[in-house]
């Protein structure tokens, strides 16, 4: 049922009727949100509290049934059913691992910021501006950033719990669900109970950054992730084919170890109309990987991995989301802000307009001439 719907039927059938704006393009940065810990729905709890910030000012100060309709209704149009129907079952799926899986670096649980990143980095977090940001960022191409980011005992120790957990599933038989479509290798490490150190990592490391470079694709806004491990060597996934992330910004870590190939290509950044279209020649970027390096790019930015010709490479990869962006984004048209194609098209449609303008003004001058 749409937010119209509710209106007309009284809202939640509590007598609260609810109102039909959309969310804020801004959060409520003082509103200190309900708990939603003990809901019971196809989305994470999580994620109703970083909504609630989002939502009309007219709203902060209702039920928090009201509030839980309201932000369902936000969902459902951006989650399709079966979409919500594979969230719960793989909620079953996690629950089941996280209370028989024993972690082996039970430090990586909780975020141990001194532990795990680099002096550099935690500085520029710290003071959380812009300049702080650039001082350690490379952007060797628009909308790809580069900067040292973890720890070499950080990175080791993610790698030998993503070993430990693998060797888990192989010994107990059971079967675990790949990072995506297109890795046979690699773990979802939400799923053996990294999700709150990762969400944390998002909140208070990577959305100031996004916040900053990618406000035009939900920077600001980012609420949910994925987060995973990418193995590849000659005995693994060797490459990863051309395509776009679930995400509106994604954080690609090297881990180690020793490796030789394996680098990123990237080819310029579409919306989902122009996914398939050319690539120009100043969107062409190869990125070499180095242990500890962060590449950080938007989700819609097209890239892929050449072949790791030996070695074993292994990556961590947050994809970062934005519901509020993802709610937006079906109110619009023009994505000539991020889309090199659309701002392409733009300029062609701004080039013809001056070219139609200026025969028209030459044809006026003509004619009153003679």
């Amino acid at each position: 049922m749409s937010v119209d719907a509710h209106k007309k039927s009284n809202g939640n059938g509590n007598g609260v009727v609810l109102p039909t704006h959309r969310l804020r393009l801004n959060p409520s940065t003082d509103h200190k949100p309900d708990s939603y810990e003990d809901l019971q729905s196809d989305f994470s709890p999580l994620l109703f509290s970083s909504l609630e910030r989002y939502l009309p000012p007219s709203m902060l100060n209702l039920s928090r049934d009201a509030k839980i309709q309201f932000l369902k209704d936000i969902l459902v149009r951006y989650s399709p059913e079966g979409e919500r129907a594979r969230v719960l079952k793989h909620k079953e799926y996690r629950q089941k691992i996280i209370s028989n899986y024993q972690p082996l670096h039970r430090e990586l649980y909780s975020m141990h910021a001194e532990n795990f990143f680099v002096p550099s980095f935690l500085k520029a977090v710290n003071e959380n501006t812009e300049q702080s940001f650039r001082n350690i960022l490379a952007e060797p191409r628009p909308g790809i950033y580069v900067f040292e980011m973890l720890q070499p005992h950080f990175c080791e120790m993610l790698m030998s719990e993503v070993e430990n957990f693998e060797r888990w599933v192989h010994d107990t038989k059971f079967r675990i669900m790949r990072p995506n479509t297109m890795n046979k290798y690699g773990a979802v490490l939400d799923d053996f109970g990294l999700q709150t150190m990762l969400q944390k990592l998002m909140d208070e490391y990577i959305r100031p950054m996004s916040r900053i470079f990618f406000p035009e694709v939900g920077g600001s806004t980012l609420d949910s992730h994925h987060g995973f491990v990418v193995e590849y060597g000659v005995d693994r996934d060797v490459e990863l084919g051309f395509h776009v992330d679930d995400s509106e910004v994604t954080l690609n870590v090297c881990l180690g170890k020793q490796f030789y190939g394996g680098e990123l290509f990237f080819r310029g950044v579409r919306c989902d109309k122009h996914v398939n279209t050319e690539t120009q020649p100043e969107e062409i970027f190869d990125y070499v990987h180095v242990p500890g390096r962060a590449v950080f790019h938007r989700g819609r930015h097209r890239h892929g991995a050449r072949a790791t010709t030996s070695g074993h490479r292994c990556n961590l990869i947050l994809w970062c989301r934005s519901s509020v962006f993802r709610e937006l984004k079906k109110y619009q048209k023009d994505f000539s802000n991020w889309c090199g194609e659309c701002l392409h098209e733009k300029k062609d449609r701004q080039r013809l307009s001056i070219t139609a303008t200026k025969l028209e003004l030459l044809k006026r001058d003509g004619i009153s001439a003679s």
